[in-house]
C-alpha cells in the first residue's frame, strides 16, 4: 500500500476543508472509486493512514495512482454528483447495479384535441401526464388494455387517427369511442379524459361513484344499452384494482426498498405504489457489497436509482441509512418536491415491508440456487470440451431469407445465466455477399466482434469468452478458426454444434478443431444446456431478422422527404394510389395535389429524380 498512500498524501497540502467529490484512478486512468465528503481534506486524510482499512479499501489504495477532485457548494450537491458519477463511470470498488433499462409508464398526452393513452418508456419529452413507473411491460399492457375498456380513449398514432374513414376493430370490441370518425365530440371525449386522469391519480372512488349514479339513472330511464356500457366500464375499473395486488390505505404514492443479505450477496426488492395501488416490483442485485452494512448498500443504491428517475413523495426503507436526512434533502432538490425517507416500525407500512423482505429473501435464495446450477453446467461444458474452466460463453448464429435482410446474432451466457444486456446483433454490411452465403456472414460477424475486442482496454478484454459456440458444422468452424488466426485471437476455445442427419434434438454433433466430431449422452444435462444456448441464439437471430424485415416492408420513401408529413403523405397517396405512382408522376401532376406547394412539389420530384 505504500506507493498508493504516498500518492494520496501528495494531495493533502492543497485540499480544502469543504464538501466535494473525489475520484481515485489507477495507473491506466481507470476510475477505481467515486466518493463524496463533507470535508475533502479529512476524508482523503483517512486514506493516507497505513492501517485500519478493510481488504477492499486496502486493495483500492494500493492501486491508486491519481486522484481528481470537484468542490461543491454543499454536501447535498456532493451527494447528487457522486450518484451521477457512479452511475456513469461504474467504478470497480463502488456499490453498483445493472440498470440498463428505464421503467415503462402510461402517458396521457395533452398535445392533441383527442388525447391518446399509450405506453411510454424513456425521456419525458412528450407533453402530457405520466403515470408510473410500472415494474415491467406486462403490467403496463394489462393495465392499458383494461383502461381502454374503462375509458374508451384512443391508442392509435396521430397518422392513423387522421387517416381513418371508419371505426377500427377497437371500437367494435368496445375499447375506443372512435373520435377519429366523429362518433364522439371533443367535449364528451374530454370528460372521458378527465375521468381517466382522476382514476390514475388515485381518485378511483370518486370516478366510480359518478359512473354508478349515471348507470342507475340510465336504468331508471329505461336506457338499458347505456346502462350496460357504464356497467362494463365499472367492471373494468374494479378489475384494475383487483389485479394490482396489495393496495395500501395509509398512503397513495411511495417506493419501497427492502434489502436482504446472505452469503456475501444482497438482493434489493423495489416495490412501486402509485394512486393507492401496487404497480409491481423488481429485484436488484448490487455488486461490491461484501464489506458494507445493509444501510450503506441501500444509501448508495438509492442515490444511483434516482439519478435519472423522479422520486415519489415517500420512500420506505427496510434499514436505516447513515445519511437519511441528507439523502432526503438531495432527492427533494432533484425532484422539485419534498421527498420523505422513512423506516416503518409499525402498522400497515411495517407489514408491507415485512412482505417485501420475504420476497427479497426468497429471490436471493432462488438466484443463489440458479447460479450454483449454472456453475455446475459450465463446469460440465468445460469437461466435455477439454477446457480448464468456462465462465463466459458466446454463441453465434445468422438469419436471412435468400440473403435478404441478413442479420448476425451473438448471445452470452455465464454463471448468472443468459446475460441479455451483453447480446449483440450485426447487420450484415458486405455488399458483394452472395445470397445465402452463411460462411461469409459468419466471417463478417466474428471479424467485427473480435477485431474490436482486440483493440479494447483490459477492462473490456475481461469480457473475453472462454468458449465461442457456433451454430453450424465443420464449414462454419473452419471459418471461425481462420478469423481467429488472422486476428491473432488466443485463449478462446472454438466449437460448433450441428444437428444429426434427421435434424432431431438429442442427436447433435459437436465439432472442435483437431478433434473428431462427437455426441453427448442424450440424457446429459450438459447437452440440454448447450441446446438451450443454441436455441436462444437462434431465437435472437430470428427476432432481429424479423424486425429488420418488418421495418423494410413498412418503409415508405415519402417518409424520407422533409416537409411531407402525415397529412400531405395521405393526400399524395389518395391522389396517386401508391408511392411508386408518385415517383413516376410529373412535376405538374404533383403540383396539382391539394396542399402541395410548388416548392414542395419540386422537392418531391427531385427526390425521385436526382440530377445525374
Amino acid at each position: 500500500m505504500t506507493t498508493g498512500i504516498a500518492r494520496i498524501e501528495a494531495y493533502l497540502k492543497t485540499l480544502p476543508d469543504s464538501p466535494g467529490v473525489y475520484r481515485m484512478l489507477n495507473a491506466a486512468g481507470d476510475v477505481l472509486y467515486v466518493g463524496k465528503a463533507k470535508s475533502l481534506k479529512k476524508r482523503v486524510t483517512s486514506y493516507a493512514k497505513s492501517g485500519g482499512h478493510t481488504e477492499r479499501i486496502a486493495r483500492m489504495i494500493h492501486e491508486t495512482a491519481e486522484m481528481l477532485f470537484v468542490t461543491t457548494a454543499s454536501e447535498t450537491e456532493a451527494l447528487l454528483l457522486e450518484s451521477n458519477l457512479i452511475k456513469r463511470l461504474k467504478p470497480r470498488y463502488n456499490v453498483s447495479f445493472r440498470d440498463d433499462k428505464s421503467f415503462p409508464n402510461i402517458l396521457l398526452r395533452q398535445d392533441h384535441e383527442f388525447p391518446q393513452l399509450l405506453k411510454h418508456r424513456g425521456a419525458r419529452s412528450i407533453k402530457g401526464i405520466y403515470f408510473g413507473p410500472f415494474a415491467n411491460t406486462g403490467a403496463v399492457n394489462r393495465t392499458l388494455n383494461t383502461l381502454q375498456r374503462a375509458f374508451l380513449l384512443r391508442s392509435c398514432s396521430d397518422s392513423v387517427f387522421e387517416s381513418r374513414t371508419r371505426p377500427c376493430l377497437l371500437h367494435q370490441i368496445k375499447r375506443c369511442s372512435a373520435p377519429c370518425v366523429g362518433r364522439i365530440d371533443a367535449a364528451a371525449y374530454g370528460e372521458l379524459v378527465g375521468e381517466a386522469e382522476r382514476f390514475l391519480e388515485g381518485k378511483s372512488r370518486t370516478v366510480q361513484g359518478k359512473l354508478a349514479k349515471e348507470m342507475d339513472g340510465a336504468a331508471a330511464a329505461l336506457d338499458f344499452e347505456r346502462a350496460a356500457r357504464l356497467r362494463d366500464r365499472l367492471r373494468a375499473m374494479s378489475y384494475i384494482q383487483e389485479t394490482q395486488g396489495i393496495n395500501p390505505s395509509s398512503f397513495s404514492e411511495a417506493d419501497l426498498f427492502a434489502a436482504f443479505a446472505q452469503g456475501g450477496e444482497v438482493c434489493v426488492q423495489v416495490f412501486f405504489f402509485r394512486a393507492g395501488q401496487n404497480w409491481g416490483n423488481r429485484p436488484y442485485f448490487p455488486r461490491q457489497t461484501g464489506e458494507l452494512s445493509l444501510g450503506e448498500v441501500l444509501e448508495s443504491f438509492i442515490g444511483q436509482f434516482y439519478d435519472e428517475r423522479p422520486a415519489p413523495k415517500l420512500i420506505l426503507l427496510s434499514e436505516n441509512i447513515p445519511n437519511r436526512a441528507l439523502l432526503s434533502e438531495a432527492l427533494s432538490l432533484r425532484a422539485g418536491h419534498k421527498v420523505a425517507v422513512a423506516v416503518p416500525e409499525r402498522g400497515e407500512k411495517h407489514d408491507l415491508m415485512a412482505m417485501a423482505l420475504t420476497n427479497a429473501r426468497e429471490q436471493l435464495a432462488r438466484r443463489n440456487a440458479e447460479n450454483s446450477a449454472q456453475r455446475e453446467l459450465l463446469e460440465g461444458v468445460a469437461d466435455a470440451f477439454g477446457l480448464e474452466s468456462v465462465r463466459r460463453v458466446e454463441v453465434y448464429d445468422n438469419s436471412h431469407v435468400s440473403g435478404a435482410h441478413a442479420v448476425g446474432a451473438m448471445i452470452v451466457a455465464g454463471p448468472e445465466g443468459f446475460e441479455k444486456g451483453e447480446y449483440r446483433k450485426f447487420n450484415i454490411k458486405t455488399q458483394e455477399l452472395a445470397p445465402g452465403d452463411d460462411y461469409a456472414m459468419m466471417r463478417e460477424v466474428l471479424t467485427r466482434r473480435f477485431a474490436r475486442l482486440m483493440k479494447e482496454d483490459e477492462d473490456a478484454k475481461a469480457k473475453r469468452p472462454e468458449l465461442v459456440l457456433i451454430d453450424g458444422g465443420p464449414g462454419q468452424l473452419a471459418i471461425a478458426c481462420q478469423v481467429f488466426a488472422d486476428l491473432g485471437v488466443e485463449g478462446v476455445a472454438l466449437a460448433a454444434i450441428s444437428k444429426g442427419a434427421e435434424r432431431d434434438a438429442g442427436y447433435e454433433h459437436f465439432h472442435l478443431p483437431g478433434r473428431a466430431p462427437f455426441r453427448l449422452d442424450q440424457k446429459s444435462a450438459v447437452l440440454y444446456y448447450l441446446q438451450r444456448l443454441r436455441d436462444e441464439a437462434h431465437r435472437f437471430a430470428i427476432g432481429s431478422h424479423r424486425k429488420k424485415r418488418s421495418k423494410a416492408i413498412g418503409a415508405n420513401p415519402l417518409d424520407e422527404i422533409a416537409g411531407v408529413g402525415a397529412g400531405r403523405k395521405r393526400a399524395l397517396l389518395q391522389h396517386f394510389g401508391s408511392a411508386r405512382a408518385v415517383a413516376g408522376a410529373s412535376l405538374a401532376d404533383i403540383e396539382s395535389v391539394a396542399g402541395v406547394s410548388g416548392t414542395l412539389a419540386k422537392k418531391i420530384f427531385d427526390f425521385f429524380h436526382p440530377a445525374g
